[in-house]
């Protein structure tokens, strides 16, 4: 990837996730990024172009965090210690690959689009499934309805983080009704 393409993505990514996809204009990008608007539209032939490859580059930096947060967990309950503990780090802005915490990057984006089969839409369930089938792995059980509930309760600590600031509280609850219905 080239160098401007890449700091196209990286400003778009940042600024989408902070404040909002439809906050955020290609003239905001080209400003914060110096790149010149000839040369973005040599990469994206789109606002929407670029918001994919910032979904992409997004979904790609929180699986492989997520990943080395499982790594290691050999019981149902390490998974979900592991899981709900990371999510304690990310609300904490103590997990550097994900930066400052504003939410879930995918449900604010969707939110923002009032066509559910959008490309942009369609990216976004992708990500819940890419991250549904990763937790799946590394629970010994196959018990789909433990699978549904961690990722229903995680994806409710990451929205009650976001509105509430209080995403610690809700993830060890969360962690603890897990473990206690397995």
């Amino acid at each position: 990837m080239s160098k401007k393409r890449q700091l196209l993505v990286d400003t778009a990514l940042d600024l989408f996730y902070h404040q909002g996809v439809n906050n955020i204009g290609i003239n905001e990008i080209l400003k914060v990024s110096g790149v010149a608007k000839r040369t973005l539209y040599s990469h994206f032939e789109s606002k929407d172009a670029l918001l994919l490859a910032a979904l992409e580059q997004r979904h790609n930096n929180f699986i492989d965090w997520l990943a080395k947060e499982l790594k290691g967990a050999d019981s149902q309950q390490q998974v979900i210690d592991q899981v709900f503990g990371g999510l304690e780090k990310w609300f904490t802005n103590q997990a550097e690959q994900l930066g400052r915490f504003r939410g879930c990057f995918f449900i604010n984006t969707s939110a923002e689009f009032s066509d559910i089969e959008s490309d942009v839409v369609k990216y976004c369930r992708f990500h819940k499934a890419e991250v549904k089938a990763l937790i799946s792995r590394h629970l010994l059980s196959k018990n789909h309805n433990l699978l549904d509930a961690i990722c229903i309760m995680k994806e409710g600590a990451i929205t009650t983080a976001y509105m509430t600031g209080q995403g610690v509280e809700v993830s060890r609850k969360s962690a603890e009704i897990l473990k206690s219905i397995q």
